[in-house]
């Protein structure tokens, strides 16, 4: 997963998930997109920052541990700086 952030008028912490045929056939795809939605969802207190958040699919995505998945997420959030601190996995 890619992690890219917009700033500028009207930035207000949302969300753009972008999947390519690269990532797989159609059904992988969304279970990408709903997989890149759900971990910003629940993770999305834990954020801080006036900028939208755009996730890119990779490969391994929909195949990946869940867990994976939101650890990869944080990482990315934590480099990025959006992370406020005492995101957890949650359940």
């Amino acid at each position: 997963m890619l992690l890219w952030l917009r700033s500028g008028p009207g930035a207000a912490l949302r969300l753009g998930v972008v999947t390519s045929r690269k990532v797989g056939d159609a059904v992988a795809r969304n279970r990408a997109r709903r997989r890149m939605r759900e971990v910003f969802r629940r993770q999305r207190a834990g954020l801080r920052g006036e900028v939208d958040v755009v996730l890119i699919a990779r490969a391994s995505l929909p195949a990946a541990p869940w867990n994976e998945v939101v650890q990869d997420f944080l990482k990315l959030a934590e480099r990025a700086g959006l992370a406020a601190g005492g995101a957890g996995a949650g359940p």
